[in-house]
């Protein structure tokens, strides 16, 4: 690469570091005659990766050229958003995908972005009025804190599970608080799922540490069961200490959901439930995989009222149903 004379050149130099390789045009002008530009491209030392921005080499696009790539193709004051934000912001365990970046709405420029290679992943541009200083973080490229991201997110995700997931990533690794999360909702009167994410927020504050728990928890409230405490610490026979998913200790009955249990229905069916009412007339030490807690509510419901009424709770008058 021709450099320009000093002490451009090391300002030249310290962009293409900040920036991972990705440049506007126009911030290539401002040290680069265009010839020289021109000759770049041409024996492909540099790609253009769409109208307006270049990359100074030639190779495929690293995931954070990817999003610096994204940023500068929607223009001024553009930041990374959405799960791509939190992503950056440290919640782990979200999955890459389209890249969602924030423009201001008063912005005179159009929300359509060129073409890019096959090497660049989808990108939305979101518009907003409301961007305060509080929910910009300081980035390479910038973005809005994980606060701001995962709300947005939760929004804009394409179904509920993966909203409340996101919610319950964020708080359970403390990337931002339940405090922080209801700051940044209370902007936002209208934001869709709007009541899903309530509900999601106060399942994490009460003591809901993954998806499968926030299920269930839901599943106790859709039939009328009693509010059970969660992530309740014991001491196992060994005296270490374990975390249960579910205790209702006035009744003695422990519910574990667990994540990673695979089997179809039939088999859950003749082996799991086949232990649950063993334990329903001993320890009432219940265990459910999270999937059958999602797809059979009721069966589990029966299961733990039943769980219950053996440890005290009047019996119901009439079978469990979803209120």
């Amino acid at each position: 690469m021709q450099s320009p004379p000093r002490p451009a050149a090391a300002q030249f130099a310290q962009l293409i570091a900040n920036q991972k390789g990705v440049l506007t045009t126009g911030q290539a002008m401002r040290f680069l005659a265009p010839g020289v530009i021109r000759g770049h491209l041409v024996r492909r030392r540099w790609r253009r990766l769409c109208w307006g921005v270049l990359l100074a080499e030639n190779g495929r696009l690293a995931r954070d050229q990817q999003l610096w790539a994204a940023v500068l193709a929607a223009g001024e004051e553009a930041r990374l958003a959405g799960r791509a934000a939190a992503i950056e912001g440290g919640v782990q365990g979200l999955r890459h995908g389209t890249i969602d970046v924030l423009v201001p709405i008063g912005r005179g420029r159009s929300g359509r972005l060129p073409g890019f290679p096959p090497d660049m992943p989808a990108v939305r541009i979101h518009r907003t009025s409301i961007l305060p200083k509080s929910h910009q973080q300081a980035g390479r490229p910038p973005r809005t804190t994980v606060a701001r991201a995962v709300i947005d997110a939760a929004g804009w995700a394409e179904s509920d599970n993966e909203a409340r997931d996101l919610i319950t990533r964020c708080c359970r690794q403390n990337r931002a608080s339940v405090a922080e999360l209801r700051d940044v909702l209370g902007l936002f009167p209208t934001v869709r799922r709007r009541r899903l994410i309530v509900t999601t927020i106060a399942d994490v504050e009460g003591g809901a540490a993954a998806l499968s728990e926030i299920d269930f928890v839901r599943l106790c409230r859709r039939y009328r069961l009693p509010a059970p405490d969660l992530q309740r610490r014991r001491l196992d026979e060994s005296g270490r200490n374990r975390y249960v998913d579910a205790e209702w200790s006035a009744f003695r009955v422990i519910v574990e959901a667990d994540g990673g249990y695979h089997m179809d229905v039939q088999r859950w069916a003749a082996d799991t439930l086949r232990r649950n009412q063993i334990r329903i007339a001993g320890d009432r030490i219940l265990r459910f995989p999270a999937w059958v807690v999602r797809e059979d509510p009721a069966t589990v419901a029966q299961e733990i009222h039943a769980a219950l009424t053996a440890g005290g709770l009047p019996a119901p008058s009439k079978p469990v149903k979803a209120a």
